[in-house]
C-alpha cells in the first residue's frame, strides 16, 4: 500500500506502515507525511472510521469458503490464484480473469471463450430450476437453496454482478420496489455499461432464464473494452452454462431447454455488443432497444470524467439507473458526483449489495474492505 502522503514535499522514507490512529484506513511512511496529509484527510477520516467499523458485515457470507476468500485474502494468507488453484479452476475457461495473473482482455483469444462451468453438475446451475421461485431472492443463501447448490460451490464468484445474473435480478427488483419501473411481465430491456470480464463469461447470463422465467430479456452491452471485431455482435443464449460432466442432461438440447413449465412459454436471453461510450452510442442503440433500466457495475464514476455526459444523458432519458462500486467510499464519491450533475439526491441510496462477489479484492488502495459490486446506488 502506498503512503497516503506520497508526493507532498519530501520523498517517502520507507513502507507505509504507520496507519491513521482514528480510522485505520490510510497509512503513512512517516510522521511528517501523516502531519502534512491531515489537511486533506481530516474531512474523510470520520467517514472512513464508520466504514471500517462495518468490515464484518461486508465479509458476512454463508459459504464454507468464506474465511479463506475474505479474511484470508485481506491478510495475504491466501490469494485469488491459490483459491482457484485448489479447486482446479485457475486460468480455466470462464474463471480465467478471476485472478490478477489471468490473461488481459486485449490479448485474450475469444475462440477460447467457454460455455462451461468446469465443475460438476451438483455444484452449478447447468439446468433449469427444480421449482419456480416462491419468494423474492434477498441473499446468496436464498439463491443457493432455490437452485439446490451446496454452499461449498464457488459459482457465486461468477454469478455476482460484474452485474452478472443475480445483480441484474437484484437491480431490477430495487427499481421495481421504488416504483421506478413497471412490473416486468413479458419483456425486459437492459442497457449494461462498461463490460470487461463479462465478455469472457457471457454464458453465465444464461441463468437469467431461471431468474426471469417466460420473460424475453435483452441486454445491450456498451463499453470501450469491447473489441472492434465484436462491435455489433448479437448473441442468443438458448441454454444455461454447462457442467463438466459429459453424460449430464445439460449436454442435450432437451435437457438444457429454457422452458417455463408453469406458463408453458420459453424464456429468451439475447445480447448485443457495442464498442464505445454510452452517450456516443445511445442514439444508434435506441433505434431497436429502448431500456427499462440502465446498469453500470463497478462504475468508478468519480474517477472518470467520461461519466459526466453519460449521467446527463440518463437524467434526460428519465430511465432508472443502478450503479455499483467496490467500496462504500467510492460509492459515496460517485453519489456526490451524480447528485451534482442531476441536481437531486439519489433515488436509490447507497446500500450493501447482498449479491456482491464473495471474495475480497487484492491489494486495494486503502485498508477499506473492497469486494466487486459491493455497494449499490441509483437514480
Amino acid at each position: 500500500m502506498e503512503c497516503a502522503g506520497r508526493g507532498r514535499g519530501s520523498r517517502c522514507i520507507g513502507s507505509a506502515t504507520r496507519r491513521c490512529g482514528r480510522c485505520g484506513a490510510v497509512a503513512y511512511c512517516s510522521v511528517s507525511h501523516q502531519v502534512s496529509h491531515w489537511s486533506d484527510h481530516k474531512e474523510e477520516c470520520g467517514r472512513f472510521e464508520l466504514q471500517m467499523n462495518r468490515v464484518d458485515a461486508l465479509s458476512d457470507f454463508p459459504f464454507t469458503f468464506t474465511p479463506e476468500a475474505t479474511v484470508g485474502i485481506v491478510k495475504k494468507q491466501e490469494s485469488r490464484c491459490s483459491f482457484l488453484s485448489k479447486r482446479g479452476l485457475h486460468r480455466v475457461g470462464m474463471w480465467t480473469c478471476e485472478c490478477t495473473c489471468g490473461d488481459s482482455l486485449d490479448s485474450f483469444d475469444y475462440s477460447r471463450s467457454s460455455d462451461c462451468w468446469n465443475i460438476s453438475s451438483t455444484l452449478c446451475p447447468c439446468r433449469g430450476p427444480v421449482s419456480r421461485m416462491s419468494k423474492c431472492l434477498t441473499s446468496w443463501k436464498d439463491y443457493y437453496q432455490w437452485r439446490c447448490i451446496p454452499l461449498h460451490s464457488p459459482v457465486a464468484l461468477l454469478l455476482h454482478w460484474y452485474f452478472k445474473p443475480l445483480m441484474v435480478y437484484h437491480a431490477t427488483q430495487l427499481a421495481a420496489t421504488g416504483n421506478l419501473i413497471a412490473e416486468i411481465t413479458n419483456k425486459l430491456c437492459i442497457h449494461y455499461l462498461g463490460p470487461k470480464k463479462e465478455l469472457l463469461q457471457l454464458a453465465v447470463f444464461g441463468e437469467l432464464h431461471a431468474l426471469f422465467p417466460s420473460v424475453q430479456v435483452h441486454i445491450e452491452f456498451v463499453g470501450p473494452a469491447i473489441p472492434e471485431s465484436r462491435d455489433g455482435e448479437s448473441i442468443d443464449l438458448c441454454s444455461y452454462a454447462r457442467c463438466i460432466e459429459t453424460d449430464c442432461m445439460c449436454k442435450s438440447s432437451s435437457g438444457n431447454m429454457c422452458w417455463d413449465v408453469c406458463s408453458e412459454r420459453t424464456s429468451a436471453v439475447t445480447l448485443k455488443l457495442h464498442k464505445g461510450l454510452y452517450h456516443e452510442c445511445y442514439r444508434d442503440i435506441v433505434k431497436d432497444s429502448i431500456p427499462h433500466i440502465v446498469i453500470a457495475p463497478n462504475a468508478g464514476i468519480a474517477a472518470y470524467s467520461s461519466w459526466l455526459p453519460t449521467i446527463e444523458l440518463i437524467k434526460e432519458l428519465n430511465v432508472p439507473a443502478v450503479f455499483s462500486d467496490y467500496c462504500e467510499e467510492a460509492s459515496h464519491l460517485a453519489s456526490c458526483c451524480i447528485s451534482a450533475i442531476t441536481g437531486r439526491p439519489m433515488t436509490i441510496p447507497i446500500q450493501l449489495n447482498p449479491f456482491r462477489q464473495p471474495m475480497a479484492v487484492e491489494d486495494s488502495a486503502l485498508f477499506l474492505p473492497c469486494y466487486a459490486n459491493c455497494f449499490l446506488f441509483g437514480i
